[in-house]
Order: C-alpha cells, then structure tokens, then sequence
C-alpha cells in the first residue's frame, strides 16, 4: 500500500493562568497529540474584558472612574498576564517534533470568544481544563468548559483536575 499523507490535524487549547489549564494542555501532548500525523497545537489565551465604570454623579461629569494611568497600567499588566500564561504553555510544548505551535490572544468573554476562535480557526478539537467549581459555584458564575461543549462544533475535550 502507498503512503497516504496524513491530514493535519489542529488542537486548539485554552490557555488561563490557573494549573488546570496547563493539565489539560500536559494530557493533551501525551494523549491527544500524534506522533504519526502533523499537529497544529493552537494556545488560546483569552483576556477578560476591562470594565469601565461610569462615573458615579450620573455620567452628568468627569466621564470614568478610572484615569488615562490607571487604565494604560491594566491594559498593561492584562497584556503581561497573557505573554506570561503563553510563554508558560510554550516551555511545555518545547520538546514536541512534528507538532507546530501557535498562539493566539483574544479579548472578551471566555465563552463566546473560544467558541468563536474554535470555528473560525478550523480546530479538529477543543481542549480544556476544568476548574472542578461545585454546583452552586458553577450556577452562579457559569462554566465555560460546559458551555463551550454545548455550543462548539467540533468534538470537545474537558480535562479535569488530578486527585491528589
């Protein structure tokens, strides 16, 4: 039989500054990433929105809460955050062969935006770590692994947090 040219495949992961997220891209070099085939390993950081808040005299006077200062040293430090959770994923991505390795960073709601990136990136599969919040924790703030698993496309891989 001939050599068929094995498709590439593209693994996107998210990316966040917690452990499980770097558990979940660990077990998804062992488990997901094939040494036979060609490998697209997409780490998507997603940085959360900056909140603005209106002044407090009814919007009637000085505009924000916040100075020009105090806003360039958020964006600064969101901007630090997500250069240091991805240069952490690349150090355990840095002995892969056959696998090449992107990064992405996006800003908004973890949820929409990696649903989103999933899509429009053509990921084969949606790797994720998962924070293991109880119920209630999760009913009040919602859980983006959950939700991304309901609205992506393509299958979804929910990585949960080793026992110890």
């Amino acid at each position: 039989m001939a050599d068929v040219e094995a498709k590439e495949r593209r693994i996107l992961v998210a990316v966040d500054e917690g452990e499980e997220s770097i558990n979940a891209l660990s077990w998804c070099l062992k488990n997901v990433v094939s040494k036979n085939s060609q490998n697209t390993l997409i780490l998507l950081y997603v940085k959360p929105p900056l909140v603005v808040y209106p002044a407090l005299d009814g919007g009637h006077g000085a505009g924000y809460l916040f100075s020009a200062d105090v806003m360039a040293t958020m964006h600064k430090y969101n901007n630090d955050l997500a250069e240091s959770v991805l240069e952490k994923a690349k150090r355990v991505c840095k002995d892969l062969q056959n696998v090449k390795v992107e990064t992405k960073v996006e800003q908004g709601d973890p949820r929409d935006v990696i649903c989103e990136k999933t899509e429009k990136l053509g990921a084969d599969v949606l790797v994720m770590g998962s924070h293991g919040y109880g119920f209630i924790k999760r009913a009040l703030m919602g859980s983006v692994s959950n939700h991304c698993a309901q609205h992506v496309k393509c299958p979804v891989l929910i990585v949960k947090r080793p026992q110890h």
